[in-house]
């Protein structure tokens, strides 16, 4: 893949309910063998529908998480329905192996598998009430964006200045850094061996039926309820991979 395919923004980096034991797991815990045919699978979310409100409402996250999320995991196998050797791994793992999928369906599973795997953090990052930063990748935060709310602006000037659909993410580079980025459609980090450990969906299917045109606000409200314990699981992780 393409660097330049790519929209992408930021700095590169120089220096509970939803507690995840091994965060670098969650995409592939949905990835199960059932009567010889390999699948992923829709991640059950470990909170009520409502659970987010009143900063995400209840319709939204039945229609993004029912709908749209599940499309993806839908067209992902059928594309995925005459190459067993690809769907039977992670989707991190097809993700960072992108060149090796036949290019008739390489498109394809750029968008299917990222929304799969983009999806399946966010949700994992969001928790009723949030959670305070804390721990290593607070330390990591500070000492390379130079304070912890200036990581926090830029990561959400990249998403309130995202043209179209798209994601902002922090992630941690194949330099092991931190580094803020946004992305088009549902290209995900992976594609570029980075490993994303938060990231804020900003598609209008996020935010739509509750703050119609008003991204900002969305964003603003979205950040109540960030898990940044998670987040820390995430990062320690992705330093230990």
């Amino acid at each position: 893949m393409n660097r330049r395919n790519f929209l992408i923004t930021g700095s590169t980096a120089i220096a509970g309910i939803l507690a995840v034991k091994n965060p670098l797991s969650l995409y592939a815990d949905q990835h199960e063998a059932h009567d010889h045919t390999h699948s992923y699978e829709l991640p059950k979310l470990r909170y009520a529908y409502d659970a987010l409100e009143p900063h995400i409402d209840k319709r939204t996250m039945e229609i993004h998480h029912g709908k749209h999320h599940q499309g993806y995991v839908n067209k992902l196998n059928a594309a995925l329905a005459k190459y067993h050797d690809l769907s039977d791994q992670s989707i991190e793992s097809l993700l960072r192996n992108i060149g090796k999928v036949p290019k008739d369906i390489m498109q394809t599973v750029v968008n299917n598998a990222g929304g799969h795997a983009n999806h399946t953090l966010f949700w994992s990052t969001m928790i009723p009430n949030g959670r305070q930063l804390s721990g290593k990748v607070a330390e990591a935060m500070q000492a390379t964006f130079g304070s912890i709310d200036k990581a926090k602006e830029q990561f959400v000037t990249i998403a309130k200045s995202q043209f179209g659909s798209g994601w902002a993410w922090l992630v941690v580079n194949d330099k092991k850094k931190l580094q803020i980025y946004g992305t088009k459609n549902q290209d995900s980090p992976h594609l570029l061996k980075h490993t994303p450990i938060l990231g804020l969906d900003v598609w209008e299917h996020a935010y739509y039926l509750k703050y119609q045109n008003r991204r900002a606000d969305y964003i603003n409200a979205w950040q109540n309820v960030v898990n940044w314990k998670q987040v820390n699981l995430n990062y320690v992780a992705a330093m230990k991979a």
